[in-house]
C-alpha cells in the first residue's frame, strides 16, 4: 500500500514538474534520496482514489494537499464524489471538494457510504477520539479505507508544542513554516501514537492495514544551508541504522466490522 522509492521519485517529479524550475528544495531532497511525509501521504492517497471513489476528507480546511495543488485538482476531477467536512470557516474556501460541510465529523450525516476517508494533520486536534472514530466507522463502507496522517506524539517538535502555551504556537509556526494564523488550532494529542490509534480504531471496527513512521526533515526547510545539514544528519543516522528523531505517523485502516461502541 505504501509507495516504493521508484514510485515516490516519479510522484515527486510530477509534483514539482518541471523540476528545474521548482526551486532548490525539491532538487536537494532528491539528491539525498529523501521524500517528505507530505510526498508519501499524497502518493498513498493518489493510489487509493479511482473514478468510482466516494471520498470523505475530514478537517482539510482550504486544501486537500497544501503542498501539491496539482495532485489535489487531479484527484478532485478523478473521483466520483468528494465531500469535505470541517468545523472551521476555512472549508468554505475549499475549491477541490464537490460538497462542503461546515461541521464536526460527529454531526455529519450522509446517505452515501464512503470508500475512503482521509485525515491530514487533523488527528492531533481531536478532543473526543472515540466519537470521531465511531462516526468514521458509520460513514465508511465495509472494506473502506481510512488514512490518518498526523504528527508523532513523541517527536521533539510535538513535545515542545505540548509544553508551549497555545498563544505562542502561531508565531513559532509562522517563523518556521510561514503558516497563517487561521490555520493554527489547539492540540490534544489523543490519537498520536500507533498504540492509541490501533486501540481506538479496533474498537470502532477497523483493522490496521499498514503503518509507517515517516522521517520529517522539514524543520529547517526554509533555509538551504540548515536544511542541507538536517538532511546530512538524517543520512548519517540511517547509515548507522538509527532512527531520525522527528517523525510523522501514516496509518491506513480498513473498516471490517461493526463498532463495539454501537453494540
Amino acid at each position: 500500500m505504501h509507495p516504493t522509492r521508484k514510485e515516490l521519485e516519479e510522484f515527486v517529479h510530477f509534483k514539482h514538474a518541471p523540476l528545474e524550475k521548482g526551486g532548490w528544495a525539491p532538487r536537494l531532497r532528491l539528491r539525498f534520496g529523501y521524500y517528505t511525509p507530505d510526498d508519501v501521504y499524497e502518493a498513498v492517497v493518489c493510489g487509493l482514489v479511482n473514478r468510482n471513489s466516494a471520498w470523505l476528507d475530514v478537517g482539510g480546511g482550504r486544501d486537500l494537499f497544501p503542498s501539491n495543488l496539482r495532485a489535489g485538482r487531479m484527484l478532485s476531477n478523478r473521483c466520483e464524489l468528494l465531500v469535505g467536512v470541517d468545523p472551521s470557516d476555512n472549508i468554505q474556501e475549499n475549491t477541490f471538494v464537490h460538497r462542503r460541510v461546515q461541521a464536526n465529523i460527529e454531526e455529519f450525516r450522509s446517505e452515501v457510504r464512503f470508500d475512503l476517508a482521509t485525515l491530514r494533520m487533523v488527528a492531533e486536534h481531536i478532543t473526543d477520539p472515540e466519537s470521531a472514530v465511531l462516526s468514521l466507522s458509520r460513514l465508511l463502507k465495509p472494506g473502506g479505507k481510512l488514512v490518518i496522517y498526523t504528527v508523532n506524539r513523541w517527536a521533539p517538535i510535538t513535545l515542545v508544542s505540548w509544553l508551549v502555551p497555545f498563544r505562542l504556537h502561531h508565531g513559532i509556526k509562522k517563523l518556521i513554516w510561514d503558516t497563517e494564523e487561521k490555520d493554527t488550532f489547539p492540540v490534544a494529542y489523543k490519537m498520536n501514537s500507533r498504540r492509541q490509534l490501533r486501540r481506538l480504531l479496533e474498537k470502532a471496527g477497523f483493522r490496521e492495514y499498514s503503518f509507517a513512521y515517516l522521517d520529517d526533515c522539514r524543520t529547517f526547510g526554509k533555509w538551504r544551508l540548515a536544511n542541507t545539514l538536517e538532511l546530512c544528519f538524517w543520512k548519517a543516522l540511517h547509515a548507522f541504522g538509527l532512527h531520525y528523531p522527528e517523525t510523522c505517523l501514516l496509518g491506513i485502516y480498513e473498516r471490517v466490522q461493526e463498532s463495539i461502541y454501537s453494540r
